[in-house]
């Protein structure tokens, strides 16, 4: 059966002007300036699925708001009455609480609280509340990024994402990469372990005993992990941990390790180290990108599951804890899967991107 013709839109100069100002305004709310970048898109002649793709959306919904335009104009893209009492507060107020929430914060504070904007708009807090749950906006909520100013950004995620999705025959891909510094740390009193109703507590203040390094190399077919502890953390520790990895990958396979841009891994001496072994391919990580080396996952295991509640009196008692990890993970072996193609890590950051534009970045 054919598909449905998708129902043409066409714009009046007002019209344009009008839903161009709510894809761009930040206080309009995600969903109402997703719906004017839908209606503009289709303006142009793109069908249901490309704009989909393109906002991350479903065709019928992209159906919906193209119709409900074409039927009632800007009114359509309003969300329709909803069933209960008549709300009690204005659009005007509503737009004063989004606006103020987006675009600025009170006076001796960094973000707004339920209590602080109720009192700047002169609303009670469950007023507000409801406002920002239905905007989607956590003033409560922070969260970090970082964008890679490495110049050859995709081709090196393109580079490393292809060994996770598809790996060389006769290879086995090694994601490594340094746990440094992790300290062996005594709690100053003991820990009250849990009861019934009662977690387990422990002191935050402690003593440190030294600290060791962890080398790390994560097959990614396997799951499986070759790593080693050493007191110290540089280049020579680090070309002994490559010794190891040639020890241990059977001589007929090529090696492709997988590492950032840490200054250990770039010193003349093991450029020679690497360019004495042919079956060594090394692959970098873009600037600031440790999210794709994979064994950073398995470090996370690591402090979860064995460091973080960890008491060690001796940097030996500590490294012999990493150990029993180590010896635990590798008689289970679970690799990790990769599931984004590179296409999609990069439209994803172009989304991203996109949204921020404004922000001065």
């Amino acid at each position: 059966m054919a598909s449905p013709v998708a129902t043409p839109v066409r714009l009046t100069d007002e019209e344009r002007v009008q839903l161009e100002k709510l894809g761009r305004r930040r206080t309009a709310g995600h969903g109402l300036a997703l719906r004017a970048k839908i209606v503009l898109q289709a303006s142009k002649g793109l069908s249901n699925l490309a704009i989909a793709g393109k906002y991350d959306v479903t065709r019928a919904t992209v159906a919906k708001w193209r119709k409900r335009f074409v039927a009632a104009g800007l009114d359509g893209l309003l969300d329709e009455p909803r069933p209960g009492a008549p709300r009690k507060i204005g659009d005007d107020r509503i737009e004063e609480i989004v606006r103020k929430t987006l675009e600025g914060g009170p006076r001796g504070a960094t973000h707004w609280s339920k209590r602080l904007m109720a009192k700047e708009v002169g609303v009670s807090p469950a007023t507000v509340g409801r406002v920002w749950r239905a905007f989607g906006l956590q003033p409560h909520r922070s969260e970090t990024f970082t964008l890679s100013p490495d110049p050859l950004f995709i081709e090196k995620v393109r580079d490393i994402v292809g060994l996770y999705v598809d790996p060389p025959r006769n290879a086995v891909v090694l994601c490594v990469d340094e746990k440094s510094q992790i300290q062996a740390l005594d709690r100053t009193q003991p820990l009250l372990p849990m009861a019934l109703g009662s977690p387990a507590r422990y002191t935050p203040t402690y003593s440190r005993h030294g600290t060791t390094s962890l080398f790390a190399a994560l097959d990614t077919a396997t799951g499986r992990v070759i790593a080693e502890c050493h007191r110290r953390h540089s280049a020579k520790e680090f070309l002994a941990f490559l010794r190891t990895i040639d020890k241990s990958v059977p001589k007929g396979l090529d090696v492709h390790v997988v590492m950032d841009n840490l200054s250990t891994h770039k010193t003349k001496a093991v450029e020679r180290w690497f360019a004495r072994r042919p079956r060594f391919h090394a692959h970098f990580t873009p600037t600031y990108s440790s999210w794709l080396n994979q064994v950073e996952r398995w470090f996370a295991l690591l402090e979860q599951r064995q460091l973080k509640r960890g008491v060690h009196r001796t940097v030996t008692s500590l490294e012999r804890a990493i150990r029993e990890f180590l010896e635990v993970s590798n008689e289970s072996p679970d690799p990790f899967v990769w599931i984004k193609s590179a296409d999609e890590i990069l439209d994803s950051l172009a989304r991203y991107c996109e949204r921020i534009s404004e922000s001065g970045h």
